[in-house]
């Protein structure tokens, strides 16, 4: 298992992750002070793709590079404020998650054997009783 990749691949999806949080809070400041602009954004969202956060940054400079800064600015802002505690809640919630999948997995399991119904020939005969 490649750890440093799996590091890299985990770290760009929460940065488009958190370029797709900066495009949520800029279009909502904008619909408030800007609704054309923030009407602008949308569309413009809608035919670049956020989930690569760098292509979209990278395309929206191209298109309107004070939005493009706002959203840097917003991302980057969003990251300072989540980095300290983001590790201990991921693994807080994979915990959690696992142990969840686990238990309903066991109770599902339990429950099928428990509920079968017995076999016709270990059920007791009048000849038994």
């Amino acid at each position: 298992m490649d750890l440093k990749r799996v590091a890299k691949d985990a770290a760009k999806t929460l940065s488009s992750y958190m370029t797709y949080q900066a495009l949520r809070v800029v279009m909502e400041q904008l619909s408030e002070t800007d609704p054309p602009q923030s009407l602008w954004l949308h569309g413009f969202s809608s035919k670049i793709s956020v989930q690569d956060g760098e292509a979209f940054i990278r395309a929206l400079l191209q298109e309107k590079q004070d939005l493009a800064f706002r959203i840097m600015t917003v991302r980057q802002h969003l990251a300072e404020e989540v980095a300290d505690y983001l590790p201990e809640m991921v693994r807080a919630a994979i915990q959690q998650s696992n142990m969840e999948h686990r238990r309903q997995h066991l109770e599902r399991i339990t429950q099928l054997t428990v509920s079968e119904p017995p076999s016709s020939s270990e059920q007791p005969t009048d000849s038994e009783s």
